[in-house]
């Protein structure tokens, strides 16, 4: 058979070529004023076929090749019919079969549309793949630590101050994320330190969501029980938050309760100490009870890591959902690491890869506690440059 290759190949290639990816880039979508649900798509096309949505700048929608497609033609206001045409001519498809398979995809992408606050990052089903695999033009996440301060009552040490020399200004951080935007990140999250003692987070929020960038949140959640301040989060674009929770703290709880009840994504993160094992199947039963339904765990010692093994599935148990890639403030212990240090296989993507970690000076490091590889600086370095660090560091892990 291998003799025939030569003479076989050819000829498949003739009358069977395979089908190219769609052109690699970023393109964009506003529905005019007067539409029954204004809405906006930014849709970013991977080398690979594969694409990123972001609806309304408040999700992030995973696409594989075919689901890629559909959207597409869509963004680009491809007519229906001659877009179905196009598809199935392409795939050699039955026509019928992508006219169902298109009518379908725009209906869900409409429930997109039309439901607020949903989880920031989800998928449409056309046979889901891994977003961490394939060829990545860009990250599909930056990780932005605002400040690596903390408010006066929290223990000191927490934070590697000692690594950054000044924190960036607004407008520095502004140049910061036009640059993520323009290199096609869709999503940032704000982090820290406590990112809420930056008194300019506002303003970066309405600046990320002005370029269409998903925001997000990591704090302690004491500043969320002000209601004024919580709305001018909410109000300034916010999509999403962590809480990183002392239950012990009643302010932190009372502000939990209160950001549960607003129309926004949220994460609950739970850190393992030896002072709470005993009952830290409690302080999970109490979250299920105020019907938290998302939630990150950690612990502070490597000591503790197979009962956090038994905790995680006690929350898989109670049907609450279980975030692991999200950066936990300051701690060594967060979930990345975690999800690492216990995969029996390398991790396909991740830091490096699928997020990056920015420092308060601009430093940008595959993911937060890689402080031994710092890519170069988003403000003084060109993307072209960290990402191309980015990726000979992947190469060598």
């Amino acid at each position: 058979m291998n003799l025939l290759r030569p003479i076989l190949d050819p000829l498949l290639k003739r009358f069977f070529p395979p089908v190219e990816p769609l052109p690699a880039g970023v393109y964009h979508y506003q529905a005019p004023p007067d539409a029954p649900f204004p809405y906006r798509l930014h849709l970013r096309i991977e080398p690979d076929g594969r694409g990123v949505l972001i609806v309304n700048a408040s999700t992030v929608v995973h696409l594989n090749n075919t689901a890629a497609e559909y959207v597409y033609h869509l963004v680009n206001q491809t007519p229906a019919e001659q877009a179905i045409a196009a598809i199935a001519r392409r795939y050699n498809v039955n026509r019928e079969t992508v006219r169902q398979d298109y009518h379908n995809l725009t209906g869900r992408l409409r429930a997109l549309v039309e439901v607020p606050d949903l989880d920031p990052v989800t998928y449409l089903d056309f046979d889901r793949s891994d977003p961490y695999t394939g060829a990545l033009s860009a990250p599909y996440r930056l990780d932005c630590a605002l400040t690596y301060r903390l408010p006066a009552e929290d223990p000191r040490g927490l934070t590697p101050t000692e690594r950054v020399k000044r924190e960036l200004t607004t407008e520095e951080w502004k140049t910061v994320l036009d640059k993520a935007w323009n290199a096609g990140i869709p999503h940032v999250i704000f982090t820290g330190g406590e990112p809420t003692l930056r008194p300019d987070l506002p303003a970066l929020i309405i600046h990320a969501e002005s370029r269409g960038m998903v925001a997000g949140l990591i704090t302690n959640g004491r500043a969320l029980a002000e209601a004024s301040y919580r709305q001018e989060l909410l109000q300034a674009g916010l999509d999403h938050v962590m809480l990183v929770l002392d239950p012990d703290d009643d302010q932190a709880m009372r502000a939990l309760q209160d950001t549960l009840a607003e129309d926004i994504a949220v994460v609950v993160h739970l850190t393992l100490t030896a002072r709470r094992r005993d009952h830290f199947a409690q302080i999970i039963d109490r979250l299920a009870a105020l019907d938290v339904q998302n939630i990150s765990l950690s612990a502070d010692s490597a000591d503790l890591k197979e009962e956090l093994a038994a905790h995680r599935q006690a929350v898989a148990d109670r049907q609450m959902r279980l975030f692991w890639d999200l950066p936990v403030p300051y701690s060594h212990f967060n979930p990345v690491t975690l999800e690492i240090e216990q995969s029996p296989e390398p991790q396909p993507g991740g830091p490096g890869r699928a997020w990056l970690y920015v420092e308060p000076d601009g430093d940008v490091l595959p993911g937060q506690g890689y402080n031994q590889a710092v890519l170069g600086n988003l403000l003084t370095d060109t993307w072209e440059t960290i990402w191309q660090n980015a990726r000979a560091w992947q190469e060598k892990e």
